[in-house]
């Protein structure tokens, strides 16, 4: 098996474009242990929150990376960053 090192990648070319994954602010719709349900958009999933330093609670909002809760936010600062994901990314972006 060859590895595959970020140098030996190919080079995007003009008009390409690079996709990443992006953490995104969800409110808690559920929670049962280290496990909760959250949502933004109308897009429900399932995430950990075994990662996190401090208690959550429904209603609170976090952001979710990869199946998990990395942080805590509050309402004001999770809204506002979610209006300015929508101005910058169009809606099959942020599926």
């Amino acid at each position: 098996m060859t590895a595959v090192l970020p140098w030996d990648k190919p080079q995007l070319q003009e008009g390409e474009r690079a996709d990443m994954c992006l953490g995104v602010p969800m409110k808690i719709l559920s929670k049962e242990g280290d496990s909760i349900v959250a949502e933004v958009d109308g897009v429900q999933r399932e995430a950990s929150v075994m990662l996190l330093g401090e208690d959550v609670s429904v209603g609170d909002y976090v952001i979710v990376h990869a199946g998990f809760a990395i942080s805590r936010l509050d309402e004001e600062y999770a809204e506002e960053t979610l209006r300015l994901m929508r101005e910058i990314y169009s809606d099959g972006d942020m599926v």
